[in-house]
């Protein structure tokens, strides 16, 4: 397995030293959606001078990325590599799971795992005063809690996804412990009346039966988070009370534990410019014209439903950008044309691309004839989108997905859902161009309740008491 080697730490032994001196670890899983928002935090820490030192904590293969993540926080994060145990069944190098199939993603957990002596030997030699780590991991606490160092679990989904899903509640159901889909198909015991949640569809509740499936003998999902919840010494979200005040308390009740609230995490301006191709095209459009949809790297539309997505957004006769991307391992130029409606390329020529790959997300976003952002309802894509000034039209594939879509569209009034059969969730090419043409109904900027919760969200004051008062929570914690 070898040690864990790591860029300089000549500052990080003793860190419960002076008086305002706070030293983090910081432990995510390893997909980088869960990388991300924990180095944005580190960056938002560094930012508010508030005196905190992070040591972040990745795969080797990880570092670089990261390290450039956490670029601009001073000097006050540094990067600790892990050897990753070679795993049978784990393509050799597959350090994320951004390099794996559904299946290694699972396989990776055990590679995680199989870390503990490196992350015991590191917190030993480092003695941080709080870690904060993720839910694969709840052995942390137990490295942690012998050392004197406070564990704190790091969620990086919203706080309605925890809450409906993850909650307590879910154990006191009536029948086998596993609940049916059925189960999942109404909120948990004393979840908050006022939400539009009471029950999901079908097809919503079956996707959540996942956290409750085991692989590879492993314990499952909802199984790694309740000893996380059991164990830790408090429970940090990636939200705020003005967004999310009532499932932040029905957590705290549920859990007992002190509960630590980040804000959203607002994404920095994007650096450098807009690759030149993406510029000119888009713009040769007028302002606030183009549609973006994009589902991210890791969210993949069955080929049924991207030909139906094209198909809508060819009927709304608007200019559009769309980007579709597949599972590790698969042709990716092959799949977007076995799922591209025969003669569709000819007919929005000059005003439809269907691209496959990464693009500068932000930079787009943030163009000024992009208007409306088609996309899986990802926390952080949402936020990105909000901040950018687009309408916003949400079309969720799986998991804490659906949950964010009614959070945003049903409670803060904030986007439009692509209407779904409930059965089965499948939308048609009507039902995308008919949320389309609500999102632009709406005005520029989508409305008056985008408008207030962009404000709010880019009000710097805010983004600042946020992170002040995260920062003085975790002082509170290490006591």
């Amino acid at each position: 397995m070898g040690s864990a080697g790591a860029a300089p730490v000549a500052t990080a032994a003793g860190g419960g030293g002076g008086d305002g001196d706070l030293h983090v670890v910081m432990f995510p899983f390893l997909a980088f959606g869960h990388i991300s928002p924990f180095a944005q935090l580190a960056r938002k820490m560094a930012g508010v001078g508030a005196g905190v030192r992070v040591t972040f904590l990745s795969a080797a293969a990880n570092v670089p990325r990261v390290e450039a993540m956490l670029g601009g926080t001073g000097g006050t994060s540094t990067v600790a590599a892990l050897e990753l145990p070679r795993v049978p069944g784990l393509p050799e190098g597959a350090e994320s799971t951004a390099e794996v199939s559904a299946d290694g993603a699972e396989l990776l957990k055990l590679a995680v795992d199989g870390t503990r002596p490196q992350v015991e030997a590191l917190l030993a030699r480092l003695h941080p005063d709080v870690v904060l780590f993720d839910f694969a991991t709840p052995w942390v606490v137990d490295v942690a809690r012998p050392l004197g160092v406070k564990a704190a679990l790091f969620s990086v989904f919203a706080a309605v996804s925890g809450a409906y899903v993850m909650a307590p509640a879910r154990r006191r159901l009536p029948g086998p412990w596993r609940p049916t889909v059925d189960d999942l198909a109404s909120a948990p015991e004393g979840f908050p009346p006022s939400s539009p949640l009471a029950t999901v569809p079908a097809y919503q509740a079956a996707d959540f039966s996942y956290v409750f499936e085991s692989f590879h003998g492993m314990p499952c999902v909802y199984d790694r988070v309740a000893a996380c919840h059991n164990a830790c010494d408090a429970l940090v979200i990636k939200t705020c009370a003005e967004m999310e005040g009532p499932y932040i308390d029905y957590i705290a009740a549920e859990h007992g534990k002190p509960v630590l609230v980040t804000g959203p995490i607002v994404p920095e301006p994007p650096r450098g410019e807009l690759e030149e191709r993406w510029a000119t095209w888009l713009s040769s459009f007028p302002d606030n014209s183009v549609v973006f949809a994009s589902f991210g790297s890791e969210t993949f539309l069955l080929h049924a439903a991207a030909t139906e997505l094209l198909l809508g957004l060819e009927a709304t006769a608007l200019p559009f950008l769309a980007v579709l991307n597949f599972p590790k391992g698969t042709d990716a130029e092959a799949e977007l044309r076995k799922l591209t409606p025969p003669g569709l390329e000819e007919r929005v020529k000059g005003r439809g691309i269907l691209h496959t790959g990464w693009v500068q997300q932000q930079h787009i976003l943030r163009h000024r004839s992009v208007g409306c952002f088609v996309n899986h309802s990802g926390l952080s894509s949402v936020v990105e989108g909000l901040v950018a000034g687009c309408r916003l039209v949400l079309l969720p594939m799986k998991g804490d997905q659906y949950l964010n879509a009614a959070l945003f569209a049903r409670e803060l009034r904030v986007g439009t859902e692509v209407a779904r059969r409930a059965r089965d969730g499948w939308f048609g090419r009507e039902d995308v161009r008919d949320a389309l043409a609500a999102a632009f109904a709406g005005g520029e900027d989508g409305g008056g309740e985008e408008k207030k919760w962009r404000e709010f969200l880019m009000d710097d004051a805010v983004q600042r008491r946020f992170v002040r008062e995260f920062v003085a929570g975790l002082r509170r914690l290490k006591g």
